[in-house]
């Protein structure tokens, strides 16, 4: 959308404070959370975002958690980064082009360490996919869109080879980009299968989680700025797609589902609200139990705006969903939400070895951690 301008163990044991934590009336007061996150009262106690400096000052709403020790970064400037030792060196391995261009970088999925496709947004050629086998030493241009009509905000990928790019709408209708390859051809599918699109609807390439997918074959689209926002699903790798109104407020440019995360296929966080500072985001988040076919809203949802969400793999109920004031959890699948930190982000992945991470503005980069404190 235009309008945005210690392995497993140490996992485990995050999570299980953060379960601790939320099952007794005690949050820390004026401790707790990430080192400098500036977190007060409500902030849970004992595990929060430990800081993984970049030496950057893009803003990265591309992330890729591929495990605690390695995950991917794409954000402004055309910048991309890389950590294989847990954030404590990064590796600049910006694409030159992109770099030289300038080109806004907002989603990457990474397969390891190695192989990563990186999504640039924008109006016509500035929407580009590329691609690296090699750890970002080199990169390849795999897409750049023809069509001056189209604007690209998120891709996802099923599997290695398997994944897909959507575009906002084009005659009316979401456009989605289809791989089979791993990123290095695309084709348009055809636009028969999908939903007309509402007047002024469109995605937000705000997190990377605007096109999720969960297995094999399912995938969901959440759009807003319309007079409602919903969320579009198909069971068959894009070709065909039914829609669902969510529970998010829209009306208006700035207001509908930012992000998406689903457990499997059938359990889904929906999240956003109105990203414009100092705008009130009721009903900030919801939840479904059947595919994305309804919705229901949060009881305690978060106190404002979330941009990015993810499930962390070791609790069934729990996830995290994060924005530019602060980061909650919930442990009861998204029905309540409690906060966590009250730094900035624009988005969360986590990796199936409990490795979760965010990233945000000026560089801004941290990993879910058991952190010290009295």
């Amino acid at each position: 959308m235009r309008l945005l301008g210690v392995g497993a163990w140490a996992g485990a044991c995050a999570v299980a404070l953060v379960v601790g934590a939320l099952g007794v009336p005690a949050v820390a007061d004026g401790a707790g959370g990430a080192p400098g996150a500036g977190a007060g009262d409500g902030v849970v106690r004992g595990v929060g975002w430990g800081v993984k400096t970049t030496g950057k000052d893009s803003r990265f709403r591309g992330l890729a958690a591929v495990s605690r020790s390695t995950a991917w970064v794409a954000g402004s400037k055309g910048t991309v980064l890389r950590t294989v030792d847990g954030g404590r060196s990064w590796r600049d391995v910006s694409p030159p082009g992109a770099v030289a261009e300038g080109l806004e970088l907002r989603d990457i999925e990474a397969f390891d360490a190695r192989r990563a496709v990186a999504l640039s947004i924008g109006e016509g050629e500035a929407s580009r996919v590329l691609r690296t086998e090699d750890g970002g030493a080199t990169w390849s241009e795999a897409f750049r869109n023809p069509d001056p009509r189209a604007f690209y905000d998120c891709l996802t990928f099923f599997d290695s080879r398997h994944g897909l790019a959507m575009s906002d709408p084009v005659d009316g209708k979401f456009r989605i980009l289809s791989t089979d390859d791993g990123g290095r051809s695309w084709e348009v599918l055809p636009a028969t299968g999908m939903p007309d699109a509402l007047p002024g609807e469109a995605g937000f390439a705000a997190s990377g989680q605007c096109l999720v997918s969960a297995g094999s074959r399912d995938v969901w689209l959440a759009t807003g700025g319309g007079a409602v926002s919903r969320v579009l699903h198909s069971a068959d790798r894009g070709r065909t797609w039914k829609v669902a109104e969510s529970v998010i407020p829209a009306g208006d440019p700035a207001r509908g589902v930012f992000a998406l995360a689903f457990r499997d296929r059938t359990t889904g966080l929906a999240v956003g609200g109105d990203y414009r500072t100092g705008q009130a985001s009721p009903r900030a988040a919801a939840v479904s139990s059947d595919a994305g076919r309804t919705w229901r809203p949060a009881t305690t949802p978060p106190p404002g705006y979330r941009s990015g969400a993810a499930w962390h793999p070791y609790g069934r109920g729990v996830a995290l969903a994060v924005g530019p004031t602060g980061t909650d959890v919930t442990v009861d699948g998204g029905r309540t939400w409690r906060a966590l930190d009250a730094g900035s982000f624009d988005t969360v992945d986590c990796a199936g070895d409990g490795g979760c991470w965010a990233a945000g503005e000026k560089g801004r980069v941290r990993r879910l951690e058991a952190l010290e404190g009295p």
